[in-house]
């Protein structure tokens, strides 16, 4: 997520005082540029998920009685928001497991830094795992014949590229996925179906 961009946090919580006090401690994070948007209501927050999107819900598990987060999600499909549980009372942990992250209402602002932090971290390297682990058609066919003990030359000649060409392919599909042995795209290969063991077994 880009930093430089404002952050639409929504804080939903009944209690005036525990939303205008959270209001005030997200605006002192450094470099988080938060733009927090107080819900009092489960009617507010439906209200403003349907006209805008946000990128972060923090929101009190007993809002309204008691939110339904599967349920919200289920009816609203927004992707890529993160929804913090912020704990005023006892709650039990597989309903906090629901969330992405929690804090308690007694929790200093370095702690609710961190944990954001944490989150929005963990965001941006789950994008960067998705990138490197696109491959392209071309690509997987290489692997496949990579896998099958074919030489370089021997790829060429069946996928009608040059050498060149093929080497490119081999180096992008290793920084890809970070893998720079026969052996390890032979496990990659097998984990993702690109082959069929007897494939291999053929082969040797």
């Amino acid at each position: 997520m880009n930093h430089n961009t404002s952050l639409k946090i929504v804080i939903a919580e009944t209690s005036v005082i525990l939303r205008s006090g959270l209001t005030a401690v997200l605006k002192r994070i450094p470099n988080l540029n938060a733009h927090p948007i107080e819900v009092s209501s489960p009617e507010s927050l439906q209200n403003y998920i349907h006209m805008q999107p946000a990128d972060i819900i923090i929101i009190n598990p007993t809002f309204g009685g008691w939110f339904d987060l599967p349920a919200f999600k289920a009816e609203h499909g927004k992707s890529g928001v993160k929804f913090i549980a912020m704990v005023c009372s006892v709650i039990d942990n597989n309903i906090l497991k629901e969330y992405d992250e929690n804090f308690a209402m007694c929790d200093d602002v370095d702690v609710i830094t961190s944990k954001i932090n944490h989150l929005l971290h963990t965001e941006e390297e789950e994008e960067k795992d998705g990138e490197q682990e696109t491959l392209s058609q071309r690509e997987k066919e290489i692997i496949t014949c990579v896998v099958k003990g074919m030489t370089n030359k021997a790829i060429a000649d069946k996928l009608y590229l040059s050498i060149h060409t093929v080497i490119t392919h081999r180096r992008n599909i290793a920084r890809k996925l970070q893998i720079h042995s026969p052996a390890g795209l032979t496990i990659y290969a097998i984990v993702n179906k690109l082959v069929e063991l007897s494939d291999i077994k053929d082969s040797l």
